[in-house]
């Protein structure tokens, strides 16, 4: 786990989450609230699909952080949309 605080997952875990959801074309449906868990999950997804390479996941509140937590959010976003087919609400 990192050294990030309540309010640093929460704005790291926002703005991936923002990114990765005009990435995967869900930003207009899915709001503040979608983009900040997508993020947050993303970035313990992305943590560990990077762990499987030997990679480090979120370090802190930098820009390879914002990277893990992007790529999670994107394959957190991705297989969401797969599972509910596109429908209206994301998270």
């Amino acid at each position: 786990m990192s050294g990030l605080g309540i309010i640093g997952w929460i704005v790291l875990g926002g703005l991936a989450g923002w990114v990765a959801s005009m990435i995967a074309g869900t930003n207009e449906r899915q709001g503040l609230l979608g983009n900040i868990v997508a993020g947050i999950i993303g970035a313990f997804v992305g943590g560990f699909i990077l762990s499987l390479f030997g990679g480090v996941g979120v370090t802190g509140f930098d820009f390879w952080s914002f990277v893990v937590a992007l790529l999670g959010a994107v394959v957190v976003l991705f297989i969401w949309r797969a599972i509910t087919g596109g429908r209206k609400t994301v998270a």
